[in-house]
């Protein structure tokens, strides 16, 4: 991720790591800081770390109304979603998301779920209250248990697609803003699926209708 960081132009101030792990990553043109297994272990959290550590500049913007296609995270909650989300929208070409209420994108175990994905992507922060006003131009799409059958809906060719959080769903604010809703059929009796696995069908499905 180090590397990845580097090669996205990504502002690196400062790399802390053992002297097997500096060497390993092979950097010579950074600040670097070389510390004992102990010292790392310390400040690492995590069971079996890779011995580098990177202090990167967070690049987080106040949103602005979109001028393409795009995601929201609307109150989600869980690092590793917000990591695995942030990922399936880089794979998927989808390079803004706008994020209400949600927890830390920066977290450690955020950073790490997206897997270098967090550095092709541009992170928006909003509030609820403001969604309608940057949204009334692009048509926003609600996740809903409630909506169309996703896999018979045609979708526009610009869209943001708002991803609910895992215990509540789709905030009042979003519902309210929200031109269309789409759902993703289940079998067997299953309610819901992992708001990060929903996000990866639908956005698939929009990209797939698309062309």
């Amino acid at each position: 991720m180090i590397r990845e960081a580097r090669i996205f132009g990504k502002r690196i101030s400062l790399i802390v790591g053992t002297e097997s792990g500096l060497s390993e990553l092979g950097i010579e043109d950074a600040e670097t800081l070389a510390v004992s297994e102990g010292v790392f272990g310390w400040l690492s959290d995590e069971v079996t770390p890779q011995g580098v550590l990177a202090v990167i500049e967070r690049e987080f913007y106040e949103a602005e109304k979109p001028e393409k296609s795009c995601v929201l995270l609307d109150g989600i909650k869980d690092p590793g979603n917000i990591g695995t989300i942030i990922r399936t929208c880089a794979a998927a070409g989808i390079t803004d998301v706008y994020l209400a209420d949600c927890c830390d994108p920066f977290s450690p175990k955020a950073v790490r779920s997206s897997m270098s994905g967090i550095f092709r992507v541009r992170l928006f922060g909003t509030e609820r209250e403001k969604i309608g006003d940057i949204f009334k131009d692009i048509p926003l799409i609600a996740a809903d248990m409630s909506g169309k059958d996703v896999f018979s809906f045609a979708p526009p060719d610009k869209f943001c697609l708002a991803i609910g959080s895992e215990a509540h769903g789709i905030s009042e604010e979003v519902g309210k803003a929200a031109a269309y809703s789409v759902s993703v059929p289940m079998e067997n009796g299953i309610e819901s699926l992992n708001a990060g696995i929903s996000l990866a069908v639908i956005l698939y499905q929009f990209i797939k209708g698309a062309k």
